[in-house]
């Protein structure tokens, strides 16, 4: 049989952080008896110089009395420290370990979210390595520092057991996630379908005529994309799978897919791809990209995709650049949120896998220079590379695209 890998987003560095925490508890405790011990061994061969050797007993028993008051007042005193450090640390330790993030003593709260967010203790007792004894539920802190974030949070856990799932908004799901609000908190109710009554149509012929017809209708289905190009920005789907070599390409992501028409375009090559997906103006778009017998998967560019490291052959991006910072967080458009966008896509192209930038916008000189600044330092071999202008609205005006295949090196 094979073998089972757990990975828990982000509660590795929770447990690291902890073991630190528990660490200097450990360090602190052993200066401390060390310190004790010395002060008990200056104490007990500790001679005073005497002025003769006729010194009364008297006068030594009140010198010894006087050393091991010393000494008293000095292990009260370290008693104190380490109680009062131990006190602190756990403090800390609640804090990286997000226990302190939401507030559970919040009028009105739901009982579905207070149940879910109420931090459990481990079965087996206090953690040896990492010193915790509660863990949370997978909930992004960030809903619990925004006050908007978390009323919608309030509204969409507010729902009845084995009960229908609240339909206050419909797209409150996507408010969540634009609030940086990710992952979002599993709850017990159930969905209601919107989709039509009839069987769909088999594949390949629901690619481009999805059966029966999502709430969407055809919204954003397009077939000319990578079929011809317009301009020299415009990449051929075909010229690229004969640059990756035969059976260099089988499995892909296309982060910010929209209706999956990229997806679509290499499902007729024997290529699957995965697609990044988030509701455009109220429409669910994830059901049209499932209606097509493609596979969507709900996640902004701001998370960390929830993939193994080096699995895709492929990795399709565009405009998904700029959304590289949650906005709620201050961080789009800045150099650091597409550093850590493209070091986690690193991540998951496998060595010699490619990294298809597909007309990105350049809208400004800055953001074009700190996207191939932070390209070049990964070391990429460049296969096609071009950025030049294209007219968009057929309005006359040029704006400044880059389209480019880029290599993953093999760093062994």
């Amino acid at each position: 049989m094979g073998s089972v890998s757990l990975k828990i987003g982000h509660g590795s560095a929770r447990f690291n952080r902890a073991t630190l925490c528990s660490s200097v508890v450990h360090l602190l405790m052993l200066s401390s008896i060390v310190t004790t011990n010395l002060f008990a061994l200056y104490a007990f061969t500790y001679s005073p110089p005497s002025p003769s050797d006729t010194t009364s007993s008297s006068s030594s028993l009140s010198h010894s009395s006087k050393n091991m008051s010393v000494i008293s007042e000095h292990v009260a005193l370290i008693l104190r420290e380490i109680e009062e450090s131990q006190r602190r640390l756990r403090q800390i330790e609640r804090e990286l370990s997000g226990f302190d993030f939401f507030d559970l003593s919040r009028p009105n709260l739901p009982p579905e979210l207070h149940t879910f967010l109420t931090s459990h203790p481990l079965p087996l007792g206090r953690d040896a390595r990492s010193g915790l004894t509660h863990m949370l539920s997978s909930v992004s802190h960030q809903c619990g520092k925004s006050p908007s974030a978390l009323d919608l949070l309030t509204q969409y856990m507010s729902y009845k057991v084995y009960s229908n799932c609240p339909s206050v908004d419909p797209g409150i799901t996507q408010k969540l996630i634009s609030k940086a609000c990710e992952p979002l908190p599993r709850r017990r109710c159930l969905t209601k379908l919107s989709g039509k009554r009839g069987g769909r149509l088999p594949f390949p012929q629901s690619l481009w005529n999805p059966s029966p017809l999502p709430s969407t209708g055809t919204s954003g289905i397009d077939k000319r994309m990578w079929v011809k190009a317009r301009w020299k920005n415009d990449f051929l789907i075909d010229d690229v799978l004969e640059i990756a070599g035969s059976g260099g390409v089988k499995i892909g992501f296309d982060i910010g897919g929209g209706a999956g028409n990229f997806a679509a375009r290499m499902a007729e090559r024997n290529v699957m791809v995965v697609t990044s997906v988030l509701n455009s103006g109220g429409k669910p778009m994830n059901e049209l990209v499932a209606a097509r017998g493609l596979f969507p998967i709900q996640i902004t560019p701001s998370q960390h995709f929830p993939f193994y490291d080096g699995i895709f052959d492929l990795v399709h991006i565009s405009s998904a650049l700029d959304e590289g910072g949650a906005p709620a967080m201050g961080m789009a458009h800045r150099p650091e949120a597409l550093e850590f966008l493209l070091f986690d896509i690193d991540r998951i192209i496998r060595t010699n896998g490619l990294l298809w930038i597909d007309n990105y916008h350049c809208s400004s000189d800055e953001r074009g220079q700190d996207l191939i600044r932070i390209i070049e330092k990964f070391r990429y071999k460049k296969l096609k590379w071009v950025l030049g202008e294209k007219e968009v609205n057929n309005d006359g005006h040029m704006q400044v695209y880059l389209s480019a295949i880029l290599q993953k090196p093999n760093r062994g």
